[in-house]
């Protein structure tokens, strides 16, 4: 299922949202003219690596000339293809904007770049010792999605769902999308530590955990820094 857009208008002007769009873009812009030789060393700089990471925590140089920790920011703004980005974009773009309205400019982003973090932690705590690269802005979207669905439970998403040449319709309530797509990423999270070869990290694919966490970790910090607020003091804090 693709959502298109949602039925849930804003009162602000998303300048935050569309500021972390246009950061993605033009990071990838920027991955995109890299030689391959320079683009691997690039991506194992500025995205997580969990052995790397594993090592600096325990106080183990990398050798590297950023340290460790800076990659659970900047891995945020990293993909690995066109698809990548532009599925993560589309889904910011679709819930982003209300929780930004909700939380107001500058809590949204520190909403945004702690659930990033926290998410890339959690896939890093099922991963400690892998060298794949984790990267990508779905852990941070993740937690986006999980404050959308306490704030804006039945708020009506309007899709797609690509069957070959068809592409029927859908409008489901946002509890329905949303919760069917979380319980999607924890299953195959919980699979994957049976058979991570094929579903894990250890071959560089999905990091489920990363969504599945992020999801969990928004729906903890948006009450927290005020998504249940309708003052309108708070609009821009």
């Amino acid at each position: 299922m693709v959502p298109i857009r949602d039925d849930n208008p804003t009162t602000i002007t998303p300048y935050v949202t569309f500021g972390l769009i246009a950061v993605n873009v033009f990071a990838f812009i920027y991955e995109a003219s890299l030689p391959p030789q320079f683009l691997d060393g690039f991506l194992h700089l500025f995205a997580v690596v969990p052995r790397e990471l594993t090592a600096s925590f325990g106080g183990i140089a990398v050798n590297q000339p950023v340290p460790e920790w800076v990659s659970l920011i900047t891995s945020q703004f990293l993909h690995g293809g066109l698809l990548h980005l532009g599925g993560n974009m589309l889904f910011l773009w679709i819930f982003g904007n209300n929780v930004e309205d909700k939380l107001g400019h500058v809590k949204y982003l520190i909403f945004y770049l702690a659930c990033g973090i926290l998410a890339s932690m959690s896939q890093w705590y099922f991963a400690q010792y892998s060298n794949i690269p984790n990267l990508g802005a779905s852990g941070a979207i993740a937690g986006v999605m999980g404050a959308y669905i306490l704030r804006f439970p039945k708020a009506e998403i309007l899709g797609i769902v690509p069957l070959g040449i068809f592409f029927p319709s859908f409008r489901v309530p946002a509890y329905f999308f949303l919760g069917f797509w979380f319980l999607q990423q924890a299953f195959y999270g919980v699979a994957s530590l049976e058979t991570p070869t094929n579903i894990g990290m250890e071959n560089g694919g999905i990091a489920y955990w990363a969504h599945a966490g992020g999801f969990v970790f928004g729906a903890v910090l948006g009450p927290v820094l005020g998504l249940f607020s309708d003052k309108s003091t708070e609009k821009y804090f």
